[in-house]
């Protein structure tokens, strides 16, 4: 069936759930794309943050922590995937197998970033799921066979999409979008509380959720408190306090940071400090400013 026929072939309801997922997905893919702190370890808006960040409240933290090492690369797939589903999607190219990725990548969402969004249809990762599963079943379902063609034709058509997405990710890169840190930076400006004072003494660490969501560890000393993100700028990883060194590492890649001294690194693979967080004291609790 060519691009045409298909539409012509569909009922109304389905060409208007056609465009709207199909148009979404290729935003989706454009929103990441023209981001500079997508791929940016150390950003707001680095993949390896919101990972990390899932990961604290999400019912898959196990796969989530497993994947944070590679960041960077499960970024890249799931900004290309994005723009190859919707590109897909709308052109006619192997659309039930687009629906399956979509729906695959929906439920996937709704399990890491959403699943705890109460009431439960105020996530629209889980509106997505269902609208990718319905798609996906009336097409499977409507086909003698669902398996992609790989003459010569289907192969055109199916290097098409990957062209769309490799050309939407690299003009992703060359029209960025302006602002994008620094609008993440203004965010939720309000204070919020982490700890009493009195529970944390001198020499004692805490582990907390910081306002974006990212893990974050604070510490006393006799000199006051400071706050670094546990977010490690190599590849998103978590770090934790070693006792033993006084010093902040990275299970994934051994990235050492020296906490007392504005959290530079000591060891490599990363050349960058961790991320600090702005922490005071406010009546009898330490907040984060």
């Amino acid at each position: 069936m060519n691009l045409k026929t298909s539409w012509r072939n569909q009922l109304w309801p389905l060409r208007v759930m056609r465009l709207w997922l199909g148009f979404t997905w290729i935003y989706a893919g454009w929103d990441k794309a023209s981001d500079p702190g997508f791929l940016t370890s150390g950003s707001p808006t680095f993949i390896g943050t919101q990972l990390s960040a899932y990961a604290t409240n999400s019912p898959i933290d196990f796969l989530l922590n497993k994947v944070l090492e590679h960041s960077t690369q499960i970024g890249i797939f799931v900004m290309l995937s994005e723009f190859a589903i919707g590109a897909a999607t709308l052109l006619w190219i192997a659309p039930t197998w687009a629906a399956m990725g979509g729906f695959a990548m929906s439920l996937t969402l709704w399990l890491a970033s959403s699943w705890n969004v109460q009431p439960y249809f105020l996530a629209s990762n889980s509106a997505y799921t269902i609208l990718w599963l319905t798609y996906f079943l009336f097409l499977y379902g409507s086909r003698r066979k669902s398996k992609v063609s790989i003459d010569r034709r289907g192969f055109l058509r199916i290097s098409t999409v990957a062209a769309i997405a490799v050309a939407g990710a690299a003009a992703g890169k060359i029209f960025p979008k302006t602002g994008a840190v620094s609008a993440n930076a203004g965010e939720n400006s309000a204070s919020k509380k982490i700890i009493e004072d009195a529970s944390l003494k001198v020499g004692a660490t805490h582990n907390f959720e910081s306002k974006a969501g990212t893990p974050a560890v604070l510490f006393r000393t006799k000199n006051g408190v400071f706050a670094y993100s546990a977010v490690c700028t190599h590849q998103g990883c978590t770090v934790e306090f070693n006792s033993a060194t006084k010093n902040l590492q990275c299970g994934c890649h051994g990235a050492v940071f020296d906490p007392f001294d504005g959290a530079k690194v000591l060891t490599g693979p990363t050349n960058q400090p961790l991320a600090t967080i702005k922490v005071v004291t406010e009546g009898t609790w330490i907040v984060e400013a």
